[in-house]
């Protein structure tokens, strides 16, 4: 998770030197000399090179280049130098909100291509759809454009005009749209539903600026409709602001209760977080959903709710990012983003997970599954405020491990083929045909099915992309075709919180969520009713 703090500070080039792991200095000489030897012995280094390598570099790109392998040699992923324009896209993600016409966007077959508009936003208004390839804006030819440089040219201040011409399947000439620039906001929650008739879902995506108030009201919205328990689902957040996941766990926790401690070298990178407003959903119980993208910031919510026996956990084991960033300013618009502390759940654990990916947590998985690597029974052990046991690094472990919707042997067979022959022609057929479709129907429902014609339309699709795979094989991976080919048509169709629904009404996560939190009157008793399906029988103080 990242600590937004803006300092002035000078990029000081020479200390590359210090830490570049030999690149030009001699075992041990670092050790001796003092910094203005180590700026003398660079600058050296520097001439030659600039003077003398043998293919040309400008000055600018070799102190880039070293900067960059300083920054390597920490060994720690979550610490970059950023341009103006990567912190411009990480304070979108954190604040959530900047200038434009409010599409998402991919490169498709050579052009830009709408993936979805967000709704309430100009770009839905003036009538953008899933599949539209963007061909022209401003009367510049879009073709072999990078997803970065078109948002730099659709995105303008507020009130501004952008004029674009799609192309538009079905439709002979390209489309001309004058688009007038608004505020575009983007959601921390993209779905917030009731999946039962007392259990509502609620669907946390990134931890920005506006994400404890969008989670209070979806709560408090879903109450109203006559929620009595609620599936928290964070298993595709890979984070945000520390303070969002601070005040998220606010909204559970007694008042005084620890949420996160923080410790660095620096005093000011020591804090204790506690709950401040007490409990806002006392008695409402409360079921997490994690797996191996879920870091960060979302693991802080996790680990402070599970020590404190708030939320059960379900799921699998998280990503295990137990680290802060600080951001900090530098000369010319320039940033740092740099690892500053680790952080503790209240039990006094940290979940850092290992950076080599074959350590990583979630390294076992193949993506077919679902299986990961079983957890190392040397993970130290802790316990939370009711005496289960909980365990500390290499992510956190749900209290019941349950697998997202596994593949057969046949199914993994025809995934393996149509995913790894050519990855990128499966995600563009497979978008494109989907586009197609549902601008095609306009009478499609949410609830509808994939028939046995769709699957067939969408197999000579396939064959046409120049993806080779017989139709036994085909038939054999129909189910999970079927299922990808239905979230894609209401992802295309009505945006992310239909997509979201239909692909619960399919996963068993969530389902066991529901079924737990069904049988569940209160916080205390979904410990009760989970059981012995939990990793360790809950024994859960009186004081909640």
């Amino acid at each position: 998770m990242k600590i937004r703090k803006t300092i002035l500070a000078p990029v000081v080039v020479a200390l590359a030197a210090l830490v570049t792991g030999g690149w030009f200095l001699q075992q041990g000489v670092a050790q001796e000399r003092n910094v203005y030897a180590n700026a003398r012995l660079f600058e050296e280094v520097l001439r030659f090179v600039q003077e003398g390598f043998v293919d040309s570099r400008e000055p600018g790109e070799l102190y880039k280049m070293a900067i960059d392998g300083m920054l390597e040699e920490l060994g720690d992923p979550h610490t970059a130098y950023m341009p103006a324009k990567e912190y411009e896209n990480l304070r979108i993600q954190t604040q959530g909100e900047y200038g434009g016409i409010g599409i998402s966007i991919n490169r498709r077959n050579g052009w830009v291509t709408v993936i979805s508009p967000i709704p309430g936003t100009p770009g839905e208004r003036a009538g953008l759809r899933a599949g539209d390839a963007i061909v022209e804006v401003n009367g510049e030819s879009t073709r072999d454009w990078t997803d970065d440089f078109a948002v730099t040219k659709l995105r303008g201040p507020k009130g501004t005009k952008v004029a674009i011409k799609v192309a538009r399947p079905g439709v002979e000439e390209p489309i001309p749209f004058e688009i007038t620039r608004d505020e575009i906001h983007v959601k921390s929650v993209p779905a917030a539903y009731m999946i039962s008739q007392d259990v509502g879902y609620v669907e946390l995506s990134v931890f920005s600026e506006t994400s404890t108030d969008e989670v209070r009201d979806a709560i408090r919205d879903l109450q109203k409709k006559g929620a009595k328990g609620i599936v928290l689902d964070l298993r595709y957040n890979s984070g945000g602001l520390l303070e969002q996941g601070v005040s998220v766990s606010d909204l559970f926790l007694d008042r005084g209760d620890l949420v996160v401690e923080t410790k660095g070298r620096i005093p000011n990178q020591n804090f204790r977080f506690t709950a401040s407003k007490g409990d806002e959903f006392t008695d409402v119980p409360i079921v997490m959903l994690v797996g191996p993208s879920s870091a960060s910031a979302t693991e802080i919510v996790a680990g402070a709710l599970q020590d404190h026996d708030r939320a059960l956990l379900i799921g699998q084991t998280t990503y295990g990012k137990g680290s802060v960033q600080t951001v900090f300013r530098l000369s010319d618009n320039n940033w740092l983003k740099m690892t500053t502390a680790r952080w503790y759940t209240p039990s006094g654990r940290s979940i850092q997970g290992p950076y080599g990916i074959d350590d990583h947590p979630a390294a076992g998985a193949d993506g077919l599954d679902g299986t990961a690597r079983s957890d190392d029974a040397e993970r130290p052990e802790y316990k939370t405020d009711g005496g289960r046991i909980v365990y500390g690094g290499g992510g956190i472990k749900p209290d019941l491990d349950v697998a997202p919707d596994t593949l057969t042997l046949a199914e993994r067979a025809s995934a393996r083929v149509l995913r790894q022959q050519n990855y990128t022609k499966w995600i563009e057929t497979r978008f494109n045909w989907s586009a197609k479709f549902a601008g095609t129907r306009p009478d499609l429902k949410p609830d509808f099915e994939v028939t046995p014609e769709m699957l067939d339309s969408f197999f000579k699709a396939l064959r046409q992309a120049g993806i080779d795979i017989d139709a036994e094989l085909y038939q054999t991976g129909s189910r999970w075709i079927a299922l990808e080919l239905g979230n894609e048509i209401a992802m295309a169709k009505w945006g992310v919180s239909e997509a979201r629904k239909r692909s619960n009404r399919f996963d068993p996560q969530v389902g066991k969520a529901v079924d737990l939190l069904q049988k569940a009157r209160n916080s205390d008793d979904l410990f009760r009713v989970a059981g012995q399906q939990v990793t360790q029988p809950a024994s859960r103080t009186a004081s909640r």
